[in-house]
């Protein structure tokens, strides 16, 4: 058995061209949307996650600022930033990159982006609302997971999920989108006594805790689906997932590839939510 690839370009792509219609519309009546990416860190990963960014945005006729605070940026300065950007007109939605400098949580500045711009899903209280179930841009990441698994026509409602990860970016948001869907979430963490235990009775897993090759065929049972979110970088200038695809080959049903898997839907998300963001005002 060799698992399935489950690629994200043609769903990217096809969330990127109706997004880019309606960014289209937008410009048109004078309002062209715009996102504004607040990094502050000079960490590989975020470097080449907000480099796509970019690249797509401005493939989809979104205008996508880069604001580099440095990596040495205190929180005042983000926050200020953010507050800034969160009042600014011409702004239509807010992104601040993570990781973050040292004395800097996410928990703690996000709440300075303007809920109606948060399109990452980072404010509190649109992490509160996405628990609630009231609308809300969830984040990206954690929505391309379920997209990409709807994409693929892998069914939920009733499946045994394993959440490996437990951030507010991805594995908390991610087991109320799953739970949603009817799925049965259980959500693992450092502190899970025998994660391959709990792991290998699951229908689906989806890996996201930044750990290289965390994931191998020992907590996977044959034929599990397994989304792997991981972005590490590795030596020579790549990226590799969560997932140790070598050893998932004979024993997952299906996989995300890292690259070419989650990112490229995560990015398209984001951007549709720029528009959506942009089209409310």
């Amino acid at each position: 058995m060799t698992a399935t690839p489950l690629y994200g370009k043609e769903l990217a792509a096809a969330i990127r061209a109706e997004t880019a219609e309606r960014a289209a519309i937008l410009a048109t009546s004078g309002r062209p949307p715009k996102l504004a990416v607040v990094v502050a860190t000079d960490d590989e990963s975020s470097a080449w996650y907000v480099r796509s960014i970019a690249k797509a945005a401005g493939q989809t006729g979104i205008t996508c600022d880069i604001v580099d605070l440095g990596p040495d940026a205190d929180a005042e300065a983000i926050v200020a930033r953010l507050r800034g950007l969160s009042a600014d007109d011409t702004v239509h939605g807010v992104l601040l990159q993570t990781p973050l400098p040292g004395g800097a949580a996410l928990q703690d500045l996000a709440s300075a982006i303007a809920f109606g711009k948060d399109v990452d899903g980072a404010n509190p209280l649109s992490l509160g609302r996405l628990a609630a179930g009231l609308p809300a841009h969830p984040p990206a990441t954690a929505e391309a997971v379920v997209a990409i698994l709807d994409h693929y026509g892998i069914e939920l409602a009733g499946r045994r999920v394993a959440v490996v990860g437990r951030s507010t970016v991805v594995g908390k948001p991610a087991a109320h989108l799953l739970l949603d869907r009817n799925a049965t979430v259980t959500v693992c963490h450092s502190r899970t006594t025998d994660l391959a235990t709990v792991t290998s009775t699951a229908d689906v897993v989806v890996a996201a805790v930044g750990r290289p090759g965390l994931i191998t065929a020992d907590h996977v049972r044959p034929g599990a689906v397994v989304v792997d979110v991981g972005t590490n970088p590795t030596p020579d200038g790549g990226l590799t997932g969560d997932a140790d695809a070598a050893s998932l080959a004979g024993r997952a049903g299906a996989l995300t590839p890292v690259p070419g898997g989650v990112g490229p839907v995560t990015t398209a998300l984001l951007l549709r939510h720029t528009v959506a963001a942009a089209t409310a005002r």
